[in-house]
């Protein structure tokens, strides 16, 4: 049967044998009818309900209520389907940071019967080119703040760009919107039509892309927030991840929207402005990660953040000692997390009840999870092995039959982090499985940042590592052999890196450098990166 007109993702999903098992999915809050088009819950249910004038989105300028976001996004589904001519299951990229037209756009692409691509804003064109082409992106909406990247991708499936927000065309996205109407009849999209792609973050070479159903998106939000967070419509979410995360798409977005609460989105997302943001918007729930929640520890004291009810972390392992900071200076428990790309939000966690300090947490429920050897079978408690998952999600990665083996074992995600379990049953994180650096947050995959830097004239070869450090949880380290010898000085390390913020994301160059005369190799040549740790 098929879902789309364009039915490039379908063709492209694993066959059901390389799917992991999918568990729990008989249980009723996790049923949903064969058709199914998330927005309807996430959105059009509340001016269905009556709740149009509730307020939706706030930022520091602007307010909308339910009723604004419901009419943007019916106007710019008809952009989409009349102007553009958008088929069904056509894949369009979002260029933006967190901002109220960007959920618009999101929300306008599933109802038009697309698949939504969400980048985060500091991409590069280089980046964003791979993007496209692999998933064969047509069409593009874009914040006109971060054109200048967008207008140097070449590519030729993308057919049409379309810039929002400050944009000085005369046909830029709201100036179509305003003869559009307010009614849109949306996609009759089935609860197993590809609704998402999300990109994990190796964007070099052939990056991986996980898709994501309908079902998928409305799932995940009777597990995590129902486990972890007990929303109510009053409860007002804040946070720093950007929406083209899962982890921020998730919360941000998707939770407060299904229990009929509000969000506020912030774009450029600082320890100071997140408190800020708490103590003047009366925030009740914050998502951000480790290194943020230090940095907002040391500072509690000059804000009132006296709503806020709830914190979550992921993105990166919590540090005991920062969950102990915060307990001691706000009273709060920060809620752990662990969740991928490939499952599409946190699998493991803990609520306020079950926490245990220096855990990760818990199978949350609509997953299980167990510690496993090299060869599958479960490691004894307390011994370290690697973490394989199932549940209500799963990886389904397009057009990579190989990759997908790797993930999925035996009906299992393997999602690449060793861990251990406790005789309780919890979770601790021990390490990534391979060389994937987390940092503030981010995951930079070491051979990223290696191929960026080989195109550099003056680098024979790298390897780059992850350092342990206090602030950021690692820091991206380059151990770099020249050309020219005599060329290795300090400046020219500043010269490096600044040229590799412009070529390309800024997050992923090298915060330290080391020029060697070589790099410890095996004997088949394989950079032996364990030595450079």
């Amino acid at each position: 049967m098929k879902h789309y007109e364009d039915n490039f993702a379908h063709i492209n999903l694993p066959n059901q044998a390389l799917q992991p098992d999918y568990v729990f999915l008989d249980w009723p809050q996790f049923n949903r009818p064969d058709q199914l088009n998330c927005v309807e819950k996430l959105l059009d249910s509340h001016i269905a309900a009556g709740r149009g004038n509730q307020i939706c989105i706030r930022t520091f300028d602007e307010t909308w209520t339910y009723q604004d976001l419901y009419e943007k996004a019916n106007q710019i589904a008809h952009v989409l389907v009349d102007d553009f001519g958008l088929q069904s299951g056509n894949r369009v990229l979002i260029r933006s940071a967190n901002n109220p037209m960007m959920v618009a756009c999101w929300f306008a692409i599933l109802k038009a019967g697309g698949i939504v691509v969400a980048t985060m804003p500091l991409l590069r064109s280089k980046e964003l080119t791979t993007i496209i082409n692999c998933a064969e992106i047509s069409h593009a909406f874009c914040d006109a703040d971060l054109a200048e990247e967008m207008n140097l991708v070449q590519s030729d499936y993308l057919k049409k760009v379309s810039f929002f927000r400050n944009s000085p065309e005369t046909a830029g996205l709201e100036k179509r919107l305003e003869s559009k109407p307010k009614t849109f009849q949306n996609y009759p999209t089935k609860s197993d039509s590809v609704a998402l792609i999300g990109f994990t973050s190796g964007t070099t070479g052939l990056p991986k892309m996980t898709a994501h159903y309908h079902k998928d998106i409305l799932n995940i939000c009777e597990a995590f927030p129902k486990y972890a967070l007990q929303p109510t419509p009053d409860d007002v979410f804040t946070g720093s991840p950007p929406l083209g995360f899962t982890f921020g798409l998730g919360g941000l977005v998707l939770f407060p929207m299904y229990f009929g609460a509000s969000t506020f989105l912030i774009e450029k997302p600082s320890p100071d402005l997140l408190l800020k943001a708490i103590q003047d918007f009366k925030i009740t729930i914050c998502f951000t990660a480790p290194t943020a929640w230090r940095i907002i520890t040391t500072k509690v004291k000059e804000f009132d953040i006296s709503s806020l009810r709830k914190c979550v972390s992921a993105g990166e392992t919590l540090p005991l000692k920062v969950w102990q900071d915060c307990y001691d200076a706000t009273g709060l428990k920060i809620i752990d997390g662990i969740g991928a790309t490939e499952m599409l939000h946190i699998f493991i966690s803990s609520h306020e009840e079950n926490m245990k300090p220096g855990a990760t947490g818990l199978a949350i429920t609509g997953y299980e999870a167990k510690v496993i050897d090299a060869k599958g079978n479960e490691v004894p408690r307390n011994e370290a092995g690697r973490l394989a998952v199932r549940g209500i999600t799963g990886c389904k990665y397009l057009n990579r039959e190989d990759k997908q083996k790797e993930y999925v074992e035996n009906g299992w995600n393997i999602t690449g982090d060793i861990f251990r379990q406790d005789k309780e049953g919890y979770f601790y994180f021990v390490a990534r499985g391979d060389d994937m650096i987390i940092s503030s947050g981010y995951n930079i995959a070491a051979i990223e940042v290696e191929s960026v830097l080989l195109t550099h004239d003056a680098i024979l070869e790298c390897a780059v590592v992850g350092l342990p450090d206090e602030e950021r949880g690692m820091l991206v380290c380059a151990h770099i052999v020249l050309k020219e010898h005599n060329k290795a000085a300090d400046d020219f390390k500043i010269e490096i890196q600044n040229w590799f913020k412009n070529t390309a994301a800024p997050y992923k160059y090298p915060r330290i450098i080391n020029f060697v005369d070589s790099l410890p190799k095996t004997e088949t040549g394989k950079i032996q990166r364990f030595k450079l740790k």
